[in-house]
């Protein structure tokens, strides 16, 4: 089984629904569904690591068990969406958000032993399991919306996951209210993630086959029902010469590697424990908003399909340029080496507010940069099985990313010297993302094979 159809539109239509939108095998409830899977696992992991040091008063384990994660999740990140075509959304998902359920374990063994060895381990198969759910949450979240709402879908998507990270934010705060000089988080705390992540790991095998999924339009997501190892090898290894993906790299390569500077040196390093879950639903929080606003701008601030996307670049490029430069503000007041000698409590709010209101803007940051650039993957085509496979691409060099930036916090390097490079890295991408939407994304009058109206919904087969 091959490639098949075109790949800009992927498969033809097959009739028009005439039911509701929240059809089972709509589009829009299996983004829904794609969105609590991701809400109860990464969504809590992303609060986990949110607290820098995954809640230890030592970062050491926890950068190195990223540092493992990352690795692995660099390779998967890129097999994953091969997997995904090979073995559908059932095995893929619920094989990957297992994984977070045992890395969620390791701390709490950590919070006793006090051992790195099962933390570094978990999170080693926590990124080949990552791998697995974000190539395959990557394939969904592009290639089932209609190729003119797909900001909106993946607004929509990332407010939901995102949630997951205030609940989690909520989580250490509440049950560490009191523990004003703790250092690390309590057992309960790493018990109430483990409980969200198995939840997710349940509501993955709710998932539909794209193949089963219809748009409102009456296209379904792809032809082929499953692919063959072969054939995923060969395309898997095009990536690497695949113009448009190469454009993709710096963009990628950025995307996750300002997290460790982030949650480690700045939410770590200027706040107490439990001041840091209060950041982390904010953080969170602001995900959502800047998604939604990044959607709208993506699918509804001009006709003209390249015009909203370039717009949409430019409109991050230039936030982005202010809240790097409110960041560098902030970093020429303390070092690795001259630390605050009091950390922040949210209330305190004279000296507390600035800095808040940084970490803050770092999250509204995060969601537009990562939205607008599954924006422009899913605008290079619709179908499911090329998708997977350039979300996975995607995820992978992300992952190589963020596993060097976690080792290179490992090695004390200089705060300031993190926050350059990301910098840098978030700059250089906004070009080369314009460059592709100019040459390779179709404006909607462009986009060939749109169905006609009529028929009826065909069921969930």
């Amino acid at each position: 089984m091959g490639l098949q159809g075109d790949e800009e539109t992927g498969s033809g239509p097959v009739s028009v629904p005439k039911s509701s939108i929240f059809r089972y095998n709509s589009p829009l409830v299996q983004v829904a569904l794609i969105g609590l899977v991701c809400f109860c696992c990464p969504g809590m992991f992303n609060a986990l690591s949110g607290m820098g040091g995954g809640g230890q008063v030592d970062p050491t384990a926890a950068n190195n068990a990223n540092t493992a994660l990352y690795t692995t999740f660099a390779v998967f990140g890129i097999l994953g969406g091969g997997i995904y075509n090979i073995l559908g959304p059932h095995l893929t998902l619920f094989a990957g958000c297992s994984t977070y359920v045992l890395y969620a374990g390791s701390f709490l063994y950590y919070n006793h032993y006090h051992h790195q060895a099962f933390a570094i381990v978990a999170g080693a198969l926590l990124g080949i399991g990552a791998g697995l759910l974000w190539a395959a949450e990557g394939a969904i979240m592009t290639s089932y919306p209609p190729h003119d709402r797909k900001g909106t879908y993946i607004s929509i998507f990332w407010s939901i996951f995102n949630m997951g990270g205030v609940i989690g934010g909520l989580i250490p705060f509440i049950l560490n209210y009191h523990r004003v000089d703790a250092v690390s988080v309590n057992d309960g705390t790493y018990i109430g993630f483990m409980v969200f992540m198995s939840i997710g790991t349940v509501l993955s095998l709710g998932i539909l086959h794209p193949s089963r999924v219809v748009r409102d339009d009456g296209t379904k997501c792809t032809n082929i029902k499953y692919s063959s190892v072969t054939v995923e090898v060969v395309e898997i290894l095009k990536l690497f010469l695949n113009w448009k993906m190469l454009l993709m790299v710096p963009a990628s390569w950025a995307s996750n590697f300002f997290y460790s500077y982030q949650f480690t040196n700045v939410n770590g390093a200027l706040f107490n424990l439990r001041t840091r879950g209060f950041n982390n639903v904010f953080y969170w929080g602001a995900q959502m908003v800047g998604s939604v606003f990044i959607g709208y701008i993506m699918d509804f601030s001009f006709k003209n399909r390249r015009t909203r996307g370039l717009v949409g670049i430019g409109v991050v490029a230039v936030l982005s340029t202010a809240i790097w430069g409110g960041g560098l503000a902030k970093q020429l007041h303390y070092s690795r080496d001259d630390l605050p000698t009091l950390k922040l409590d949210f209330k305190n709010h004279t000296d507390f507010t600035g800095p808040f209101m940084l970490y803050f803007s770092y999250g509204l940051l995060d969601a537009m940069f990562q939205s607008m650039v599954y924006w422009v993957i899913g605008s290079l085509a619709d179908d499911s099985e090329i998708l997977s496979r350039y979300t996975g691409f995607y995820k992978g060099v992300q992952s190589a990313g963020a596993a060097v930036a976690w080792q290179i916090d490992v090695h004390n390097v200089p705060f300031l010297n993190e926050l350059i490079v990301s910098w840098v890295l978030t700059t250089i991408s906004y070009p080369l993302l314009a460059v592709l939407v100019i040459r390779a994304v179709k404006d909607d009058e462009e986009v060939e094979g749109k169905p006609k109206e009529g028929a009826a919904l065909p069921g969930i087969h």
